[in-house]
């Protein structure tokens, strides 16, 4: 049992260490696109997706050039460095893009610099290729990448083990309990969401056509993720209103 405990640590080793050669590989081939673009990182077992396109609009609503990579399934190193690449030859300034654990169990964002992490939740109920213990594992691969910003979900059950993760320049919160971004009041209808919240100590009135109590959650980290990145608070409204859900 030993002998294979040291076995299978050798060989993470091995593989870690080669990510991180191909890491330095992609990054020249492509030409390091990231220099030129702030890049934000949305992980967490549910919500990522909404949360991104909330994103996205906010920002596209406040002028910026931005493109987004979101979807809840794993995606490969070469991959993220192709979609970074097209993305800055587009004209891209910010680039959003969904994190699953099982891309950071590949080291996938290595070398890469973050500008936001932000986490939506931890539900172990949506856990079904890995143990809760390992999930914490991965997700704490991002957060030790020394991100610039990180948002948080104060509501989570499990936030006191991730408000050990700072970002170099700022850390915020989102939620009911939130101190940065705190829902005050929500109403909720058959095709739609209302909310107001305090953002930075601003009131603001948000409205989506996502229904269902988690839309409140998913705006405010949304709105945290915004304002951490200087947007003001008439593109947070407009963004959110403009957003979409597919059906």
């Amino acid at each position: 049992m030993e002998k294979r405990a040291k076995s299978q640590a050798k060989n993470g080793g091995l593989k870690s260490k080669a990510q991180k050669i191909k890491a330095g590989m992609l990054k020249s081939y492509y030409g390091n696109p990231t220099k030129d673009m702030k890049l934000v990182a949305i992980t967490g077992t549910t919500g990522k997706v909404a949360v991104a396109h909330y994103v996205h609009e906010i920002l596209k609503a406040s002028g910026e050039q931005v493109a987004v990579l979101a979807s809840d399934q794993p995606f490969k190193m070469g991959m993220l460095h192709k979609f970074l690449s097209d993305a800055w030859k587009a004209g891209a300034n910010v680039v959003i893009v969904t994190v699953p654990a099982g891309s950071l169990r590949e080291n996938v964002f290595y070398g890469l610099p973050i500008t936001v992490a932000a986490m939506t939740n931890f539900t172990t109920a949506s856990l079904s290729d890995m143990t809760p213990e390992e999930y914490l594992e991965c997700e704490k691969t991002l957060f030790d990448m020394k991100p610039e910003m990180v948002v948080l979900n104060h509501d989570d059950v499990n936030y006191e083990t991730f408000a050990a993760f700072k970002g170099t320049k700022k850390t915020l919160d989102y939620g009911q309990t939130g101190s940065f971004v705190k829902v005050l009041n929500s109403k909720l209808y058959p095709r739609g969401t209302e909310a107001t919240m305090s953002v930075g100590g601003e009131i603001i009135s948000e409205a989506t056509f996502m229904p269902g109590e988690m839309a409140v959650s998913y705006m405010a980290c949304a709105s945290a993720i915004a304002a951490a990145l200087g947007v003001v608070s008439e593109h947070i409204v407009d963004g959110i209103a403009e957003y979409m859900p597919e059906e």
